[in-house]
């Protein structure tokens, strides 16, 4: 590929580095037959791109079938799909494919139950950077906890970027990967498990009685907890700051909190 100047190149430097972290956290599939073969075989699926202008024949039921099981479908350019494949004939159409087997909202709940312990589980609300998301991960599983929650939008695959990030944690503690974070904290709270959304103004952290099942809510750090979602939770826990800066970076904050948590159920 040629660069006119150091701008272009500079631009098409970036979009490549974005792209290494798409296949890297997952297997890519490409190709219309091969993706639609992969959608059949019910494997998890990440992602599906579809270059932009393209929906004409397989590619059709391709992005159909992908819209009716709620798998993320996003339009790509032609140099991102390139990168993607690898060299490799994409036809206009890539999938990541998940690295783990996620599990669900109810199995966190009764696992946690079957070992004789209250549920404490992460729900990560519009964490999109995988090193962030890793090291929540780390957290969670050091804290003894007994799953996360991500999205389908809005979150980074769980592949080898998390992996690494994570330090390993990634193969210990289940992930539950849902449509509609909302729905989770419905759901959460109809198990019998309360809500703590972690965001300015709530209560501290410190007086904050975690001894029960409890899932801890952290947001994106430049949205933080989404307002929905916020307002569904049952409590506003926060960390106070004593220094200039207002905040933590977002698996600081985890740490603080699942620790803190994790203390207060296994020392009551």
């Amino acid at each position: 590929m040629e660069y006119k100047n150091k701008k272009n190149f500079r631009e098409n430097r970036a979009a490549f580095q974005n792209n290494s972290d798409d296949t890297a956290d997952g297997s890519v599939i490409v190709g219309r037959n091969p993706v639609l073969e992969l959608l059949k075989s019910g494997r998890g699926i990440e992602k599906i791109y579809i270059q932009k202008g393209e929906r004409e024949g397989s590619v059709t039921k391709i992005y159909a079938e992908a819209r009716s099981r709620g798998i993320n479908v996003a339009e790509a350019d032609k140099f991102k799909l390139d990168q993607l494949a690898g060299g490799n004939a994409h036809q206009g159409v890539a999938a990541v494919a998940s690295a783990i087997e996620y599990v669900s909202i109810e199995q966190i709940v009764e696992n946690a139950r079957e070992k004789g312990e209250k549920p404490l589980i992460v729900v990560c609300d519009g964490i999109e950077d995988p090193h962030n998301i890793g090291a929540v991960i780390r957290c969670a599983e050091g804290a003894g906890a007994h799953g996360l929650i991500i999205g389908k939008r809005h979150a980074p695959a769980i592949g080898q970027t998390v992996f690494k990030a994570s330090a390993g944690a990634a193969e210990h503690l289940p992930i539950a990967k849902v449509t509609n974070i909302s729905a989770a904290v419905d759901e959460l709270k109809e198990m019998g498990v309360w809500t703590f959304a972690a965001e300015a103004g709530g209560t501290d952290y410190c007086s904050t009685d975690f001894d029960l099942p409890c899932a801890i809510v952290l947001g994106s750090e430049g949205n933080g907890v989404s307002r929905l979602v916020k307002e569904k939770c049952d409590f506003i826990v926060s960390i106070p700051m004593y220094g200039k800066v207002n905040s933590l970076n977002v698996s600081t904050a985890a740490a603080v909190l699942l620790f803190d948590a994790a203390h207060k159920q296994r020392n009551k």
